[in-house]
């Protein structure tokens, strides 16, 4: 058995029960159940419709996400999740770029590393060296004025802990964010790069070894073993090249607002709806939100 979820963003509201009774009956599911008014609903199925992938083609350009699931073991007993562009708006390094003056040069780095363009290590080896001499405190600076995080946030690790679930922050970026990122949000360990300094200033290097594509799949296996689950029980999230084996090795992999090669490689794409739409596709609706 499987579950149809139509997902619109909170803030645009525009899921119609029209859409979603005609895609019911075209498949022959079951009874429509609303998660949230306007926002989220589903309805079971007995296999996957042939022409899925058309559908949501169609869904897309009515800025609507559809999402196909396996009914058995929606609701995970974990979270993994990517820092930059994933739990925040932002891309860390791009951000710490500005600042020091080489942000254009920085942000088409980083883009074409992020689509699998460019190998991770030497992209953010090259990235960090361009931050040579930049003062240590400009890190507090960009924390507090341009860091924001993704709408949505909150609300999934709070749901999702009060049902017993663990939470683990994994980036290819920098500990001094994911810290206070993973502090703000709840998340019970974080993992990332460290940002090396002397004197008050970046050194332009990166702590070895380099926490990477592969260091997330690690985290993964060493975090589940540990809590004596399966992959199966882990929803993880991401947008990048570097979150792909975490993404595919997980019970539930979501690609959000991916890029488009990485989308391509994930069944569970959410390209309009915020965070929360982790929890509509786990099966909670919103009166089982926790703020």
């Amino acid at each position: 058995m499987y579950t149809a979820v139509l997902l619109a963003a909170p803030s645009a509201r525009n899921l119609e029960p029209a859409l979603v009774e005609s895609l019911r009956n075209a498949w022959g599911g079951g009874d429509a159940i609303w998660l949230a008014p306007d926002v989220a609903a589903e309805f079971g199925l007995a296999e996957v419709p042939q022409n899925l992938w058309e559908v949501w083609d169609s869904c897309q350009s009515m800025n609507i996400d559809l999402v196909l699931v396996p009914t058995a073991g929606r609701r995970k007993k974990m979270l993994l999740a990517d820092m930059d562009s994933t739990m925040i708006q932002q891309e860390c390094i791009d951000e710490l770029a500005d600042e020091a003056g080489v942000g254009e040069r920085v942000k088409d780095i980083t883009a074409r590393a992020m689509n699998g363009e460019l190998d991770f290590d030497g992209a953010l080896n090259e990235r960090v060296g361009l931050l040579k001499n930049l003062p240590e405190g400009v890190i507090t600076k960009v924390l507090a004025e341009r860091i924001t995080l993704m709408p949505g946030g909150k609300t999934l690790l709070a749901t999702m802990k009060a049902n017993g679930a663990y939470a683990a922050l994994v980036s290819g970026g920098f500990t001094a964010f994911t810290q206070q990122v993973a502090g703000q949000l709840g998340f019970d360990e974080n993992r990332a790069n460290t940002l090396l300094t002397e004197g008050g200033k970046l050194t332009g290097k990166v702590g070895m070894p380099i926490l990477g594509k592969q260091a997330k799949v690690d985290a993964l296996e060493e975090i589940t073993a540990r809590l004596k689950i399966t992959d199966t029980d882990v929803v993880a999230v991401g947008d990048g090249a570097n979150d792909l084996g975490m993404l595919t090795r997980a019970g539930m992999g979501v690609a959000l607002h991916a890029k488009p090669s990485v989308a391509a490689q994930c069944n569970v794409r959410v390209n309009f709806s915020d965070l929360t739409a982790l929890l509509y596709v786990q099966g909670y609706s919103q009166d089982e939100f926790v703020s």
